[in-house]
């Protein structure tokens, strides 16, 4: 055949055949480039180094305020009130004389109380000079022995006559003082229950008015006794420390979310468990000399219960949890590798977390570039900006 009729065939296959070299010359350049190239940076992490401290045991819990002191006003004679002589709602002073009972009945026996008594020591009187003559007279047998006994027994029962009169009168005497009804204890006073007129008697049932002390006052606090034994047990197993040398101080939490500016201490705990909640109740005693808090408030209160020697706070960005639950958080290994630590996570104190078990005094910890890292990741660590650490997220499964 002419090579003149070939060639118009073999031209396209030819230029077929050198697109083809060509591509497979630039495919291998470029295979042969990736492994010789630089490898991609590692990731900036922003870490915390762990520091052992003392960290004191804060627990928080609710409770109830109750008066310091209460006292119920009753009477201890009948009769006829004739003055209130507070104003409701006021503060009182202790002795203060708050109802007035008419006291003309009661003056009257105690008047007639002290005429017996006269009476009484006027037969003691006659009584005496008689038994002193028949002394005399018995021993020269002027009168008979009896007339002498007789006259002695007269004398004593005159001045058990006279012994008895005094009782009475001084009986007289504080009934005329019940008829003035005065506080016990200083306080703040609440409504009246009678008003002038009304009939009162001794030892009513119903209270007149109630004064209650609120300058300290109590805030009683309720805590599970399951907190309570652990609490116990890791003071006898020396996880945790009393604070010696001081009470144990509490700080208060009011309805509204403020703080109470005052700090209390703990008074005493209930040696009995609540058979219908389980909880043991402590109480606290706060001042109180402004009045702002009052009897039934519902508060919440922090209170030291221990100090762990060693403890390490770490922010709550560090630690995460796998679905099983488990408290983990990433550190900076050797060669600065990222590896997942299971950790204690004993309590939240603010943005930090208490961690009891699985860190040590100087790992790194990452708080910031957590989303960006996997275990066994090399990385970049710098001390993380105070503030600036990312939401933590789940750590990657090897």
């Amino acid at each position: 055949m002419h090579p003149a009729s070939i060639n118009p065939l073999l031209k396209p296959l030819g230029a077929a055949l050198a697109c083809a070299f060509v591509l497979s010359a630039c495919s291998g350049e470029t295979q042969q480039a990736s492994p010789g190239g630089a490898a991609p940076p590692a990731p900036t992490v922003g870490i915390v180094v762990a520091t052992a401290e003392p960290v004191q045991l804060t627990t928080e819990l609710p409770g109830r305020t109750a008066a310091y002191m209460v006292a119920e006003l009753r009477p201890q004679v009948t009769g006829i009130v004739q003055k209130r002589l507070f104003t409701e709602g006021s503060t009182v002073k202790a002795g203060q004389t708050l109802y007035q009972i008419d006291p003309a009945t009661y003056r009257a026996t105690f008047e007639s109380a002290k005429a017996s008594l006269a009476r009484a020591e006027a037969n003691v009187y006659s009584a005496r000079l008689k038994a002193q003559r028949y002394a005399d007279l018995v021993k020269i047998e002027a009168v008979s022995k009896q007339a002498n006994d007789d006259a002695i027994a007269a004398l004593k029962q005159a001045e058990a006559d006279v012994a008895s009169a005094r009782a009475a009168v001084e009986k007289a005497r504080i009934d005329v003082g019940f008829t003035a009804v005065t506080s016990p204890i200083a306080g703040r006073i609440g409504r009246s229950s009678v008003t002038a007129g009304a009939l009162v008697t001794a030892n009513q049932a119903d209270a007149l008015a109630t004064v209650q002390q609120l300058d300290p006052i109590y805030v009683d606090l309720t805590q599970s006794s399951a907190e309570l034994l652990r609490l116990k047990r890791d003071l006898a197993e020396g996880k945790l420390q009393r604070v010696a040398g001081k009470a144990v101080p509490v700080r208060l939490v009011l309805e509204d979310g403020s703080e109470y500016a005052s700090e209390g201490r703990l008074e005493f705990s209930e040696v009995s468990v609540d058979s219908d909640t389980g909880s043991v109740t402590l109480r606290a005693v706060f001042p109180n000399p402004s009045g702002a808090l009052l009897p039934g408030m519902y508060v919440r209160a922090q209170l030291t219960q221990g100090e762990v020697a060693n403890g390490i706070l770490v922010p709550h960005a560090a630690v995460s949890r796998d679905p099983r639950g488990t408290a983990l958080v990433m550190v900076v290994g050797a060669e600065d590798k990222v590896e997942s630590r299971p950790v204690t996570a004993a309590i939240s104190r603010g943005d930090k977390w208490l961690i009891t078990d699985g860190l040590a005094a100087g790992d790194k910890v990452i708080v910031d570039g957590l989303q960006k890292i996997r275990p066994g990741a090399t990385v970049k660590p710098q001390e993380a900006v105070a503030g600036a650490a990312a939401p933590a997220a789940a750590p990657a499964a090897k």
